[in-house]
């Protein structure tokens, strides 16, 4: 516990949520995120999907009607009193329109470093695939023809849309606030909070095993490498949510990890080269990581923050 509620706005700074009791709203948030999931076959007993496309859109709206529940859930457990505080709750949620540009870049920038491996191995692969004198203009017009290509790709919609909005405002912002009014401190938060985020990954284990027939022992290798990089990626995306104060951040970083996958560390065409990258890469990910997540960046005044979760008094 810690003096979060001290750094409460006044019109919120003697409440607070039961610790014991904000860790059992997470944990339910996080169950019916995945359980809604299969709630039109096994509880409305809607026929099969006949295509892909019908059995994503259904998981798309199922997305949604969770993160409704959860956004209200998290409203009503808000120690919010009066009405003339409800902007609050925006603020608290990381919804806000001033500083967006810097919500967007330096989290983009920041991992992006990470990738050092990924794009010199990328730009070698295009550089041996292509004309030098037509490098660039193939280049851009292979990036345009994937966005056009993806416009109606479900799964693409899947991961650069519906996942990274719903899972941030779930498991970011309706969670993270309800454990600091809690009164966790905000390290635990960070690296225990995505526990709840590897929760709702669990259900690939049974689709591996039972749907797909995969082996017990394939299936858990998988779905372990999967929870092991959401883990990474929850302490990641609470750092820039806490620090920033803005959902936005999260949400590109999500979208970003998305598209380029998992970072490649080493490269057949060129492994000294790529090794060197990643390894550089990561050492400007860890000297600029605090830096660019300052909160005096995203919030204009740190001596009277509206924000209620603290974030910008932590140094």
């Amino acid at each position: 516990m810690d003096n979060s509620a001290a750094l409460l706005a006044p019109e919120m700074a003697d409440a607070s949520v039961p610790g014991p009791f904000a860790v059992l709203a997470c944990l339910a948030m996080a169950v019916f995120y995945v359980a809604i999931l299969y709630s039109p076959t096994l509880i409305f007993r809607l026929p099969p999907p006949t295509s892909l496309n019908n059995f994503m859109i259904r998981r798309f709206v199922c997305a949604v009607v969770s993160s409704v529940a959860s956004v209200f859930l998290t409203c009503c457990l808000l120690p919010i009193k009066t009405l003339r505080v409800w902007p609050l709750v925006f603020d608290s949620f990381g919804i806000r329109l001033d500083h967006l540009w810097l919500a967007v870049v330096f989290p983009v920038f920041l991992t992006s470093l990470l990738y050092g491996g990924s794009f010199v191995s990328n730009v070698l692969h295009l550089a041996g695939t292509w004309k030098e004198e037509k490098f660039v203009h193939l280049t851009l017009q292979g990036v345009m023809n994937g966005i056009h290509s993806n416009r109606a790709n479900v799964m693409a919609w899947r991961n650069y849309v519906v996942a990274p909005l719903t899972e941030e405002l779930v498991f970011r912002a309706c969670m993270i606030p309800l454990l600091l009014c809690g009164g966790y401190k905000t390290y635990n938060i960070i690296f225990l909070s995505p526990i709840f985020f590897s929760l709702a990954h669990l259900n690939h284990f049974l689709e591996l095993y039972y749907l797909q027939s995969y082996s017990f022992f394939k299936a858990a290798a998988i779905v372990g490498i999967q929870l092991g990089y959401t883990v990474i990626f929850g302490w990641y995306a609470a750092f820039l949510f806490i620090r920033s104060g803005n959902l936005l951040a999260p949400i590109v970083a999500h979208i970003f990890c998305n598209v380029m996958g998992l970072p490649v560390l080493a490269s057949p065409r060129a492994r000294g080269l790529t090794i060197i990258a990643s390894v550089s890469g990561c050492v400007a990910f860890l000297w600029l990581l605090f830096p660019l997540t300052n909160p005096k960046l995203y919030n204009d005044r740190t001596d009277s923050c509206r924000c209620w979760q603290g974030y910008c008094y932590w140094k």
